[in-house]
């Protein structure tokens, strides 16, 4: 349900934060980018905890004040354009957690970040990521959906953004599912797990192991459920939405 562009490179700042991000420890990771002045680290500080929000949902004050540090940071369009990206992202996550319906807001703010980042823009997928969001979740637009994930497949392909890949990956392999292509859905899934265990992303593995068992029949599809659930078990629930959907396994 969310995304992101890249991971961590030999910076050991950067290094520790995707330590403690792939874990789901958004406070301590965004807590580490604190001392740190300037457009780039707030961003990156409010992205953080704006996953935080979407993954556990909680945390929207500190989320908000952390991008109202970031819009007041950024000088350049790129910087505005990624920080209108949040904005947008943040108010989608309140949105589809049912917090508040922030459909306009979310639509507005990735619009804005359309036209502040260049089509080039190392943002530029994450963003189009989001938009496709918003097609599948809030405007029911599978086809608008598929061209946005797709324009962010290639973009982040170009970048470099793996763990990116793996949520567009995910995502097309989810609509595939839904029109009844299986072998599309289980190769989608199954690159966004293996993407997800090459990275050590803790905290996106049991999402994607309970994705790939929807694709899956039987005794294959119990057996990823379970791993799911105790991973889910072992990172104390979180995601929180992933609950529902590994709820039947868990009675059975």
């Amino acid at each position: 349900m969310s995304g992101s562009g890249s991971t961590a490179g030999d910076d050991p700042l950067q290094t520790a934060v995707w330590r403690l991000r792939s874990r789901g420890c958004w406070t301590d990771a965004a807590a580490l980018l604190a001392p740190h002045p300037g457009a780039a680290p707030s961003l990156q500080r409010a992205s953080l905890l704006v996953e935080r929000c979407l993954f556990t949902g909680v945390g929207w004050p500190d989320a908000e004040d952390a991008l109202r540090v970031a819009e007041a940071t950024a000088r350049e369009d790129d910087e505005r354009g990624g920080a209108a990206s949040e904005r947008g992202h943040l108010a989608y996550a309140a949105t589809i957690l049912g917090v508040r319906d922030r459909a306009d807001e979310a639509r507005a703010a990735l619009g804005r970040a359309a036209a502040l980042l260049a089509p080039t823009a190392p943002g530029r997928p994450l963003l189009d990521f989001r938009r496709g969001l918003i097609a599948e979740h809030l405007s029911d637009s599978p086809q608008s959906a598929v061209a946005a994930y797709r324009r962010a497949h290639a973009g982040a392909t170009a970048h470099g953004q793996t763990l990116l890949l793996s949520f567009t990956w995910r995502h097309l392999a989810g609509l595939a599912l839904r029109e009844g292509e299986l072998a599309e859905a289980r190769h989608g899934f199954g690159e966004s797990l293996r993407i997800r265990e090459e990275l050590g992303y803790l905290v996106g593995t049991a999402p994607a192991l309970a994705a790939l068992a929807d694709a899956e029949p039987e005794p294959e599809a119990s057996r990823l459920r379970a791993e799911a659930g105790r991973l889910f078990r072992l990172l104390d629930g979180v995601p929180t939405w992933l609950a529902a959907q590994l709820a039947p396994s868990t009675a059975a």
